[in-house]
């Protein structure tokens, strides 16, 4: 890397980035200043039309004349919110840029003799006052060239048309804010010296963008077309997370202003996981999605109380439940009452009568929508006429004037019977607010009683519950647009069914490494495949086969814990340092002794340490061996910036950490089982610099090269 002041080139690219400073900063400022004019502004307006306005409706003549004049004062209002939300997304932009302006700088030249354009690449794409591109955004056409990391004759889509040049200069940067600490010019990706430099850093508490250092394999899957499901499978280390958040932040930008934020799900492994991903897209100037475990996206479909249970569900046993609806036919039985605050509101009888009316029309979405319509109609009529009773008005002026302000604005004083039942009815609404929800969620429907006819089984688990609620209410969220699945090998057949079917018409990311199925009962790679076939109907396919996260020679062993035909595939881009560290214990006490000894290693060396055990129980038993030297982490607990912790392998998923200690890798804890296999390479690649296998007693079989 280049960083010689002498070099004439380096003086040229830090004197073009201390102009790009000084040009983001005055347009930080510049933006500052127009939203404090438009907010001066937009004050001034609406007094003035606050006076000017008078609202008249005594002829059509002056209703037509008061509806144009709101008209004009919304347009006002519109277009000063408008030139409002302009001038702050420069400024995000701009706060992005200021800790690192550009990081890269491409040279093409598009007609043949025609002078080389320059363009620089950043997080954020930002013009100047002229229009003039100061900083290309890493997510535009354009920016693709750079990521396919080939020099000369290359091309570019871009509004459907392929854009031909010649790409005469690839150089990447490293900056700090206004100051160039290096740059160099390279082609061919295991020669990009700043992926090399970034991999070497320390890891933090949190993840980290990967905007400058996406590999050509990474680019891929970041600018894929969009598809119904992109399944991507990729060895430990492979960046397959990292990918995923440059996904996300790849289409905020491809569909700028139509696509939101609540409008894009991520589905990951476990709360300290959703935690250690939570900075990447804020720093790249975006939004986070909407980030669930399989828990949290479960429990609101749930009855209050039920937990998530066992996921272990055949997609077989979900198809099972779609033939067996097609015949079904609703009895008395099927049918719940409605109660709130100690009444009924929508009796089970009620219910019974609105569902023979639909007779005609099978059981399913479509005859229990208009059922649920129905009931949502007459329970708005018994909602109107409890306002108007007068026992309601008695118990409102009961209210004391604090709950009377809350409810009305103002003390309940009503002039006239009309403006009474007015206030009575939001009294009523807020009331029985709860069977308002019940109906609306359609929990009328007895789930639990049809199941029993329907499958004659007297218990339901909870993926069943949900996908058979599903199929008789149609349940879901149709407005979700994207739903990305991370350890996606980690989810049973039903579990996914239940996802494909709830986001029925989000386009899903799925991403996995078929070798870190650490539990019994998941879903195999090809399965994933035919579930989301069958509900999505085309499946495209992506691999990743390069680590990033760990060295060599950390890669070959968990390799070699892999099948002969993957491992040979598998490679490392990471300079080599301290060789794995495997040390065999003759007894329980010297196991200890060895323990603590490189937990205090560890400690000493100011990194984060991670003490990966198989399950819960284990953590407890090294953290007591451990003492005070480590914390063990729990699902509500944040990664620390450095220490050593102790934590369960099902929270470790996903994660990396510079060193790992494995415990206890004998027999007892690994047998020589496909599943130990599996448990044991997710476990080592958890490591990014050091790894150090303890065994008490004896070395699994698994590790006996």
């Amino acid at each position: 890397m280049s960083s010689a002041a002498s070099d004439p080139e380096f003086t040229t690219e830090q004197a073009h980035l201390t102009e790009t400073y000084g040009k983001l900063e005055k347009i930080g400022r510049d933006a500052v200043a127009a939203m404090e004019a438009v907010a001066a502004q937009a004050a001034e307006d609406k007094k003035s039309m606050a006076e000017e306005l008078a609202v008249n409706f005594a002829t059509w003549d002056d209703i037509l004349e008061t509806h144009a004049d709101i008209v004009a004062m919304n347009n006002i209002i519109e277009a000063h919110d408008m030139a409002n939300s302009v001038q702050a997304e420069r400024l995000r932009a701009v706060e992005v840029l200021l800790r690192e302006p550009y990081f890269a700088k491409i040279a093409l030249r598009f007609k043949e003799g025609a002078p080389a354009k320059e363009l620089y690449i950043g997080s954020a794409g930002i013009s100047d006052e002229n229009y003039r591109r100061l900083v290309v955004d890493w997510r535009s056409p354009v920016a693709e060239v750079y990521y396919n990391q080939a020099m000369g004759p290359t091309s570019y889509v871009a509004d459907g048309r392929v854009i031909h040049a010649d790409l005469l200069l690839r150089r990447q940067f490293e900056i700090d804010r206004d100051q160039l600490l290096g740059y160099f010019d390279s082609d061919v990706a295991i020669e990009d010296k700043l992926l090399l430099a970034s991999l070497s850093r320390g890891r933090s508490a949190h993840m980290q963008a990967i905007t400058a250092t996406i590999q050509k394999e990474q680019n891929t899957v970041v600018r894929h077309a969009d598809v119904p499901v992109l399944q991507v499978a990729g060895v430990a280390g492979s960046g397959k997370t990292s990918v995923l958040m440059q996904r996300i932040a790849y289409l905020f930008y491809q569909h700028r202003g139509t696509l939101d934020p609540a409008q894009v799900f991520l589905i990951s492994p476990n709360p300290v996981f959703g935690r250690y991903i939570d900075r990447v897209l804020p720093d790249l100037g975006e939004r986070n999605p909407e980030i669930l475990t399989w828990a949290e996206f479960l429990a609101p479909l749930l009855p209050a109380g039920r937990g998530a249970g066992e996921g272990n569900v055949s997609y077989e046993r979900l198809r099972a439940i779609d033939a067996a609806l097609a015949h079904f036919a609703f009895e008395r039985s099927d049918f719940r009452d409605i109660t709130a605050a100690g009444t009924r509101l929508v009796g089970g009888d009620a219910v019974a009568k609105v569902a023979a009316k639909f007779d005609h029309l099978p059981a399913g979405p479509h005859r229990v929508t208009l059922m649920n319509e129905e009931l949502e109609a007459r329970l708005q009529s018994r909602l109107a006429s409890i306002a108007a009773a007068e026992d309601t008005h008695d118990e409102i002026s009961e209210l004391s004037i604090e709950e009377q302000l809350r409810l009305f604005g103002e003390t309940f004083d009503p002039q006239s019977e009309e403006e009474a039942r007015a206030l009575a009815l939001t009294y009523v609404r807020e009331k029985y607010a709860s069977g308002i929800q019940q109906v609306r969620a359609m929990d009328w429907l007895d789930i639990d009683e049809i199941a029993r006819r329907l499958l004659g089984c007297d218990g339901l688990t909870s993926v069943e519950w949900v996908y058979l609620k599903m199929a008789l209410t149609g349940m879901g969220d149709p407005d979700a647009k994207y739903v990305m699945i991370d350890e996606v090998q980690d989810y049973s057949e039903g579990q996914l069914a239940v996802m494909a079917r709830y986001f029925r018409r989000a386009n899903f990311l799925l991403l996995g490494d078929p070798n870190q199925a650490i539990a019994e009962g998941t879903a195999g790679w090809g399965e994933i495949r035919a579930v989301f076939e069958a509900e999505r109907g085309s499946v495209d396919e992506c691999r990743l086969m390069t680590s990033y996260r760990s060295t060599p020679a950390i890669t070959d062993l968990f390799a070699s814990l892999l099948p002969p035909d993957e491992a040979v595939e598998v490679s490392s881009v990471q300079r080599e340092a301290v060789p794995p560290e495997i040390v065999v214990a003759s007894d329980g006490e010297a196991w200890a002794a060895e323990l603590r000894r490189v937990a205090d290693e560890a400690a000493s060396a100011d990194t984060l340490t991670a003490v990966i055990v198989p399950y819960k129980s284990e953590a407890r038993r090294v953290a007591k061996v451990l003492g005070e030297a480590a914390v063990v982490l729990g699902e509500r607990d944040s990664l620390p910036d450095g220490g050593v912790v102790v934590l369960p392998l099902k929270l470790a998923k996903g994660l990396e950490f510079d060193r790992v200690i494995v415990p206890d890798a004998s027999p007892q804890v690994f047998p020589a089982s496909d599943l130990a296999r599996r448990r044991l390479y997710t476990t080592i690649s958890r490591a990014t610099r050091h790894v150090t296998i303890l065994a008490n007693g004896e070395l699994t079989e698994l590790l006996k090269l």
